[in-house]
């Protein structure tokens, strides 16, 4: 049996001022699907990062690319793909020359995208990245924590 999903789609301009868009977008459809409020804003982080590397890394300054936002909203989980169709970039290489994330660093002090990939990673329960005509981001968060956890214990038993 099909596991059942209702799909939305928002395509924004690769611009960096409708990041906010995607923030907006995501905070609404949380708190309809029951997030907490601590749960919606680090979808609100996360999608404004993997707004912002698309932004930075996938288009030149000329070039007016778009950025595909698909939201799955699961009874259990959000799913949120943020697509490009710009030049991939290697993910592990660009970890590297960022440098590891240091927990008591102050978060404020952090430029939007300048950490992206580690602040995802920290924030999402599961995150993938596919590299098919362009990047593909896809960020999963269970609606409840216990959610998490019963999953982890059936797939290691």
């Amino acid at each position: 049996m099909a596991t059942m999903y209702d799909k939305i789609e928002l395509k924004i301009p690769a611009k960096p001022e409708f990041v906010s868009l995607g923030r907006l977008t995501v905070s609404g459809i949380a708190s309809r699907s029951g997030f907490s409020f601590e749960a919606i804003e680090d979808l609100k982080i996360a999608i404004s990062e993997a707004i912002t590397n698309s932004v930075k890394h996938a288009f030149s300054e000329d070039d007016s690319g778009e950025i595909q936002i698909t939201f799955c909203v699961y009874e259990d989980k959000l799913e949120v793909r943020v697509a490009d169709e710009g030049k991939s970039f290697d993910a592990e290489k660009r970890k590297a020359e960022i440098g590891p994330y240091e927990e008591d660093t102050d978060a404020d002090m952090l430029r939007v995208g300048g950490l992206g990939l580690f602040l995802i990673e920290a924030l999402m329960d599961d995150v993938e990245l596919q590299y098919d005509d362009g990047v593909s981001v896809v960020m999963t968060k269970y609606i409840e924590e216990k959610q998490v956890e019963g999953n982890a214990k059936i797939i290691s038993t």
